[in-house]
């Protein structure tokens, strides 16, 4: 029985800030920074500016221009465009004619984890979350107490993220998540998941092993980053069990799940590993097998070319600003810090690209008559590994720091290092920094299509 006048929204009159403009101006600080290199979020700050400042008609008529101008965007046709990709990889196919269509997924009632390092807490806490029990299991004691401790850390911080939500956790139930030192236990579950360290020697022996205990169809999986999976496979009597299913860094985060199949995978391996991905609810990718697979093989251009432009008289902090300017999350050289440097440097010391397996009189810069930066081997060889050491590109305050600072060190060392080599230092502009690392991931993308490593371009993007 009341008039419904005064409950129009649009005549009601706008609240009055003592300090309007000082509060917009700190909010779209705020978003630019949140959502760098985005349209959408700071042309919708402008909206809520013009519904402050102008009649109810007048703000709504502004906000009908934003939204055409977003409409008819670049960054507006790509959204849709990755919303579609991501829904476009779960059909996937093989060279071989295997395909989504034609090839059945095995339930996954129980899995194991082999190795509890970063990689591995990870995934366990990815299938505890995802209500599969998980059996844990590591080379010996002291690993496993070190690898139970932080698995239960990181499911704790999980748990208080889904409070109040309709599922709880129930992690510290031994029947949904249990740690041992001890093979034999693995052999009931429907699915392995080996997570050690990238080294092919080692990883031959667990799958050798794991071939032997393992019940008859059980899938075996292998967390590598890049090495070839079809050698792993060999270690074992069922290589049509064998499947790469890297996860990528940190693993109960990203969404990511690049799927490898070997030479001998079978349809329903590749079905099941797509599967376990749903259910994890990550966005599995299908990819064939060379060195650094799809994601990390688009990795190495981007990143050699990010050292050459230091070569040439660029600064870390410098290439890494271009590349969040223009829309990544982390430039090239504070991701090398947080995930590691010696990581890189390990397998290029497998490669024989450095380290005591170089052939003696291999010119510093160059390799297999390529031009190769050896800057990354020399902060190693420095004992600088990134943020796990407090020093690489950037300077940390403590060892395993996160706030990267601009190191006065590094400067003076890349200008020694030119000296040495007779590099003429100049001024690099932003564009070039921009064309040169992306350009070299877009060529590399264009090459990855042309071998059939991935079947279609929404499987790179």
């Amino acid at each position: 029985g009341q008039p419904l006048g005064p409950r129009r929204l649009s005549l009601k009159p706008v609240p009055k800030l003592p300090d309007m403009e000082a509060f917009l101006r700190e909010a779209l600080v705020q978003v630019k920074k949140r959502a760098r290199g985005c349209l959408a979020p700071e042309l919708c700050v402008q909206a809520v500016r013009a519904a402050t400042e102008t009649p109810f008609a007048e703000g709504v008529r502004r906000e009908r221009e934003l939204f055409r101008l977003l409409l008819s965007s670049g960054q507006a046709q790509a959204l849709q465009y990755a919303f579609f990709a991501e829904r476009a990889v779960h059909r996937w196919a093989t060279p071989g004619g295997a395909s989504w269509s034609s090839a059945a997924p095995q339930p996954v009632r129980t899995a194991a984890v082999v190795g509890l390092g970063t990689m591995g807490r990870g995934i366990v806490t990815s299938l505890v979350k995802a209500n599969i029990p998980v059996v844990a299991l590591e080379q010996d004691l002291e690993y496993l107490n070190k690898g139970r401790k932080a698995v239960m850390l990181l499911l704790e911080r999980e748990a208080m993220k889904m409070e109040g939500g309709a599922q709880t956790l129930d992690f510290h139930n031994p029947a949904r998540l249990q740690f041992t030192v001890d093979f034999d236990l693995l052999h009931d579950v429907d699915l392995v998941i080996e997570a050690v360290f990238e080294n092919m020697a080692l990883k031959k022996e667990i799958f050798h092993k794991l071939s032997k205990i393992c019940k008859p169809g059980a899938l075996l999986c292998t967390n590598t980053s890049a090495l070839n999976i079809d050698e792993i496979a060999s270690a074992t009597s069922r290589p049509q069990q064998v499947i790469g299913t890297h996860f990528f860094s940190p693993a109960h985060v990203m969404r990511l799940l690049e799927i490898i199949y070997g030479r001998h995978t079978s349809p329903t391996a590749i079905a099941t590993a797509m599967q376990l991905a749903k259910t994890l609810k990550k966005v599995g990718v299908v990819v064939g097998n060379c060195f650094g697979f799809v994601g990390n093989r688009m990795m190495f251009p981007y990143i050699q070319q990010a050292v050459f432009l230091l070569e040439e008289g660029s600064r870390p902090e410098a290439v890494d600003q271009v590349l969040e300017d223009f829309g990544f999350k982390i430039g090239p050289f504070r991701m090398s810090d947080l995930a590691g440097l010696d990581v890189g440097w390990r397998s290029r010391k497998d490669q024989g690209l450095t380290g005591p397996s170089l052939p003696a009189g291999t010119p510093a810069r160059q390799r297999h008559g390529q031009r190769y930066s050896p800057l990354p081997d020399l902060l190693c060889e420095q004992g600088r590994f990134g943020q796990k050491t407090g020093q690489g590109w950037y300077q940390y305050e403590k060892a395993g720091g996160r706030t990267a600072t601009p190191d006065p060190w590094l400067h003076h060392f890349l200008s020694q290092y030119r000296d040495t080599h007779g590099i003429k230092t100049r001024f690099i502009d932003q564009e070039e920094i921009l064309e040169r690392c992306l350009f070299s991931l877009i060529n590399e993308g264009f090459a990855i299509l042309a071998e059939g490593i991935a079947s279609g371009p929404e499987h790179l993007d």
